[in-house]
């Protein structure tokens, strides 16, 4: 059985949809709510104002202190507004001398017809956006219009909304892009990797092979010699073909079984025991610890992950005398294997990117063997995968944690 992980990248894909436009239908109606809310209160004030006036009409100007009015009234006032007379009329004494404008910008240099003309135009722009209110004297007749728009506060308002969707669109966009062309180069990296990791995980078994055939070249008078000779390069094939094996299951559900730890680590360190001689170096090899202790895992896929850390082990050695431990233990409640070397170390600073898909300090690697190990441990296997300790020049040691039976 596949995994397929189609279904969840669409659903979360749908939700973050999903929440943006919530979230961009909630910035559009409480800025729209609060566009409202001032509005209704610059009309209150402009209904102030034309209640002033009106009370100033109908009373006796002697008993009227109007001073109050256009000190008080008029200073809250940061929209535009225009008293008319009924018609729509603006009185214009001259260029500079226009009482009954406000917080409106207009050209001095214009002719008394243009500035009537310009006038107009401003009061139907003014009546589009609100009503008029009329000023009347006695409850009848009218005696002036007050015309207003809108703030610049409430202009700002009513279209910041859409110009931050659309700068969040624009960013989206954009990031969408970006992150399609990292998704590609990686993509594109790791089968690039994985062919490399394929060929590097076929090359020792094919080395060894090619060397027992011209040891078997050599001997083939001495029978008893042959007979283990063949029976190394059965392994080596078996070997292959779990490697076959291995890469087979990647994208696909293994099979999961109670296993003797030690048993299955013990496997692939003979393995490397019996072949470390034909590379020519001097590293000691072994595994100790706890032989009972029994977690639910894939043979094949365990076995790979041990691999992994042997050749990495192998490859941190620098020492003409190295030494490489694998330690299993058991504790309350899991089964612990440990992978210790007295390689080079890894720099504290890159201990996080050590798992990353890529990542490889090796001319020859392609960083894939313990990104793999971490999939395999911590996905298959429902276990931990991480570095213990780690000093340069003097080693490091990788633990992976299983759950025991």
């Amino acid at each position: 059985m596949k995994m397929s992980g189609g279904p969840p990248s669409i659903n979360i894909k749908v939700i973050l949809l999903f929440v943006a436009i919530l979230i961009a239908t909630g910035t559009l109606f409480y800025t729209q709510n609060l566009v409202q809310k001032l509005q209704t209160k610059e009309r209150q004030i402009v209904q102030l104002y034309a209640k002033g006036i009106e009370y100033v009409a109908n009373t006796s100007a002697n008993d009227v202190d109007i001073t109050f009015l256009f000190e008080n009234l008029l200073k809250p006032i940061d929209f535009p507004l225009i008293n008319s007379s009924p018609n729509d009329k603006v009185t214009i004494n001259s260029n500079t001398d226009i009482k009954d404008v406000r917080n409106v910008s207009y050209d001095t240099t214009l002719s008394k017809a243009q500035l009537e003309k310009f006038f107009e135009d401003q009061i139907k722009e003014m009546d589009k956006i609100h009503k008029p209110i009329a000023v009347t004297y006695k409850d009848s007749l009218v005696l002036q219009k007050i015309h207003y728009g809108d703030s610049k506060l409430i202009t700002q308002l009513r279209y910041y909304p859409f110009i931050q969707i659309i700068i969040a669109a624009l960013f989206i966009f954009l990031a969408y892009i970006g992150f399609s062309n990292i998704k590609k180069n990686e993509q594109s990296n790791i089968w690039v990797g994985m062919a490399k990791e394929t060929a590097h995980q076929f090359g020792t078994p094919i080395s060894s092979l090619m060397g027992w055939i011209e040891m078997l070249k050599l001997s083939f008078q001495d029978k008893d010699k042959v007979l283990d000779i063949t029976e190394e390069i059965s392994n080596d094939v078996e070997k292959l073909s779990k490697i076959t094996y291995r890469f087979s299951k990647i994208g696909a559900t293994p099979e999961i079984k109670e296993r003797p730890v030690f048993e299955e680590a013990k496997k692939v360190v003979d393995y490397f025991q019996r072949r470390l001689p034909q590379t020519g170096r001097s590293v000691e090899l072994s595994i100790e610890g706890n032989e009972t202790v029994c977690a639910n895992l894939n043979s094949e896929l365990f076995e790979w992950v041990i691999e992994n850390l042997i050749k990495n082990a192998l490859d941190a050695i620098e020492l003409k005398d190295g030494k490489i431990k694998v330690t299993v233990k058991e504790s309350r409640k899991y089964a612990e294997i440990e992978v210790s070397d007295n390689g080079k170390g890894i720099d504290l600073k890159r201990r996080k990117d050590i798992f990353r898909p890529g990542y490889s300090t090796k001319r020859r690697g392609w960083g894939l063997g313990l990104s793999l190990s971490k999939r395999i441990i911590e996905t298959y296997h429902s276990g931990k995968i991480y570095v213990k300790t780690s000093s340069l020049g003097e080693g490091t040691t990788f633990k992976i944690e299983l759950k025991k039976c």
